[in-house]
């Protein structure tokens, strides 16, 4: 599915952009596809926040009573998972794949997103006006609150089983990308002409570049702080690799993934706690992308973002990141969500941004494996659950 998918959309944003060349006028009239697009994904936003940061809440409760291991893996999850935001963050600001020119690619207003005649900022007629944090907010209480239940294991199927759902419908609308990466693309080119393919270009090669960079170098150190290879272990995971780069989907090697690591010497209680729990808490290569694409969508649109708002869009991704678990779309989910707790930059850009998205899954995917594998090796050399294993070991020769 997947890959007929991807197909689809390369087809569509073929005839897009052949449309908008060739008759801009007809291809402005497009548009329409991919606000629509937009606008159906939005409506996800408010059941996928509530649904996975609760359920991720009411879970760690069970993290906590396997003690020391599971409060490490989270404290570790929360500190590589903020370094790649950060990281995102910064390589934008330094490459700003967003700009084409010194002005800029002026693709629309902003200003009219932004309120008007406010005297400075006010945190709670902030809050008051945004659905999403309110949602934010509830969730969290509610898993704190369900995490204390005696019932708390069933709550959690119906979290599950709610969270299922919901995905099961995002899976069937992400069916439509093609028709939204048409119109987004169409209207774009037809409107503001061939030129602004150069910024997503530049956001594809910033998001694959730093990436690598993050995989080689953030991954690496920590590696080799326990005296481990970055080279020798993305070695001893290359089928796993290979599978996620085939389906784009982190979650279909998990199984050979949680086997492999037993094999290099990772203790099988080990594994099964922190690579599961990886799979929603520590996406590091989503959590590249979602800020530098909040990044590149401020440029774009000529928004100038303060210190303030830049924690704000961090600490906001710090948390609804967590949602982003591996799922068709979860991903667009986040963007959408933090784009519209912001309430700056034009959530409409989505739909621009909708024409790469594809192109980027694979990236995403495989920094997520990577990093999960990595936190699973260094959780069981720190507690002293791992047993170095010949043919499989990862350790520096």
């Amino acid at each position: 599915m997947s890959r007929y998918l991807t197909l689809a959309v390369v087809l569509a944003l073929v005839a897009a952009v052949l449309l908008g060349y060739f008759a801009p006028a007809t291809a402005v009239k497009m548009e329409f596809l991919g606000v629509y697009f937009v606008n159906v994904i939005k409506c996800f936003i408010p059941f996928i926040i509530f649904l996975t940061i609760a359920s991720g809440i009411t879970g760690m409760s069970n993290l906590k009573k396997v003690g020391r291991i599971g409060v490490k893996s989270l404290i570790y999850f929360e500190v590589v998972t903020t370094i790649s935001l950060a990281i995102g963050i910064f390589m934008a600001y330094l490459i700003q794949p967003g700009h084409v020119d010194k002005a800029g690619l002026p693709i629309q207003d902003a200003s009219k997103y932004v309120r008007q005649g406010a005297k400075g900022f006010d945190w709670w007629q902030f809050f008051r006006a945004n659905l999403t944090l309110q949602v934010l907010v509830l969730a969290i209480i509610a898993g704190i609150v369900f995490s204390l239940q005696t019932r708390r294991e069933k709550i959690m199927k119906v979290l599950e089983v709610c969270t299922r759902f919901v995905f099961r419908v995002l899976k069937y609308v992400m069916l439509l990308a093609p028709l939204g990466a048409f119109g987004g693309m169409a209207f774009t080119i037809g409107k503001y002409g061939i030129r602004t393919l150069i910024p997503l270009a530049k956001l594809m090669l910033t998001v694959y570049g730093t990436m690598i960079l993050f995989v080689f170098i953030v991954l690496g150190l920590i590696l080799r702080y326990f005296k481990l290879n970055v080279w020798t272990y993305l070695k001893q995971i290359k089928e796993e690799i290979l599978i996620v780069l085939g389906t784009s989907s982190s979650e279909a090697a998990l199984p050979s993934l949680m086997a492999k690591l037993e094999r290099m010497g990772c203790s099988q209680p080990v594994v099964g706690l922190v690579v599961p729990t990886g799979y929603s808490f520590n996406l590091d290569g989503t959590s590249i992308y979602l800020s530098m694409s909040v990044i590149f969508l401020a440029q774009l649109y000529n928004v100038s973002l303060s210190g303030g708002e830049l924690l704000t869009i961090l600490g906001i991704l710090m948390i609804t990141s967590k949602g982003a678990a591996g799922v068709t779309g979860s991903g667009f989910i986040v963007l959408a969500s933090t784009l519209t707790a912001i309430q700056k930059i034009p959530v409409e850009g989505l739909a621009f941004l909708l024409a790469v998205d594809k192109f980027m899954s694979e990236a995403r995917a495989i920094t997520n494996i990577i990093g999960n594998g990595v936190a699973t090796l260094v959780i069981a050399k720190s507690e002293g659950e791992f047993t170095d294993n010949p043919a499989y070991s990862p350790d520096i020769a």
